[in-house]
């Protein structure tokens, strides 16, 4: 199976995550938030970053739960509509 190449959009989503990500984990330590969440510090600095625009979804839930921010706000980054509010 080839995987389709990822749209502009979604590069913008994975780079609003990875924004978001990195202002919730504020100054704390990236192995520290990348050990609560259960994943690489490597795979934390990519998501951060905007490298690793589509994450797993179970890797963004546990950064979600390591980090306090409840899933559905890191899934309204996703949404193109709410992604245009903000820059309005």
């Amino acid at each position: 199976m080839v995987r389709r190449p990822l749209s502009g959009e979604q590069i913008a989503a994975g780079r609003r995550l990875g924004v978001a990500l990195r202002n919730a984990r504020g100054p704390r330590p990236l192995d520290d938030v990348a050990g609560a969440a259960g994943i690489s510090p490597e795979t934390l600095r990519k998501i951060e970053t905007g490298r690793l625009p589509t994450p797993a979804f179970g890797t963004v839930v546990a950064l979600g739960r390591a980090l306090d921010l409840p899933v559905e706000s890191l899934a309204e980054i996703w949404s193109p509509t709410m992604a245009a509010d903000r820059s309005a």
